[in-house]
């Protein structure tokens, strides 16, 4: 058995660790972002040794992701399964009381996030999602700021051989197979240049939107709070083989 990020990245990272692999858009602010799948491995790396290192997190733990479809939304997923950390999104009934030891949000979020960590006493992340690395200002006492954090996490792990659930109780296995077959389904090629405003707040999302791509060895152009009147323009500079509408 395989943990996740293992079984998505290191086919990617064999046959093409340098070029394009996630570019992010977000039309409300300009901001324009691209990394190799080398660049996004090792934000994972640094990501998944906060959370085993920093947390205490690993096998069996249950990590709340309320994040946006975003670069480092995708960073702190293959993060948690490279530690063989479980992924809960929104459909899992994060929006409720549960039971995650650890809930990555927005600052916006907070509330959610305490929610979902309250029968645990669990730690809870914010991530800013700024492009240049601020940290998320004013933050209660005792939430950790990610940028800041994972930081001086090293950008190289050990990956965990021996994974709990990956996301929503199923298996590296069961996603993995998911992953392929959604792959398939929209006919996804390794050449590929995908693009998609789509969200990923729940597992088929996901697995539709972002883990097909990456098991099917394509890209992925990831558009958030799009300018409609920007799209056809951009499919061109970005040289865009697929939509994922």
């Amino acid at each position: 058995m395989t943990n996740l990020s293992s079984a998505i990245l290191d086919p990617i990272m064999h046959v093409d660790p340098v070029g394009p692999r996630i570019t992010y858009y977000d039309d409300a602010t300009g901001e324009r972002i691209e990394l190799s799948a080398a660049t996004l491995a090792n934000w994972a790396a640094k990501t998944g040794n906060l959370l085993r290192d920093e947390l205490g997190a690993g096998p069996g733990s249950r990590i709340a992701v309320l994040l946006p479809a975003h670069w480092q939304t995708a960073a702190v997923l293959f993060g948690a399964w490279w530690i063989g950390a479980e992924v809960l999104l929104g459909s899992d009934g994060v929006d409720g009381e549960g039971d995650a030891d650890i809930a990555l949000c927005t600052a916006a979020r907070l509330g959610d996030a305490d929610a979902v960590v309250a029968g645990t006493g669990g730690e809870v992340v914010v991530l800013s999602l700024d492009p240049f690395g601020r940290p998320a200002p004013d933050l209660p006492v005792g939430v950790t700021d990610y940028a800041t954090a994972v930081r001086v996490h090293g950008d190289q792990i050990a990956p965990e051989l021996r994974p709990g659930p990956a996301l929503a109780g199923a298996s590296t296995d069961e996603v993995l197979a998911s992953s392929r077959k959604s792959a398939d389904a929209a006919a996804l090629t390794p050449s590929d240049r995908v693009w998609s405003a789509n969200g990923w707040d729940s597992p088929t999302e996901l697995i539709d939107n972002m883990l097909a791509v990456f098991a099917a060895g394509a890209s992925l152009v990831q558009v958030g709070n799009p300018d409609a009147g920007a799209q056809e323009r951009r499919r061109d500079t970005e040289k865009v083989t697929r939509s994922l509408d």
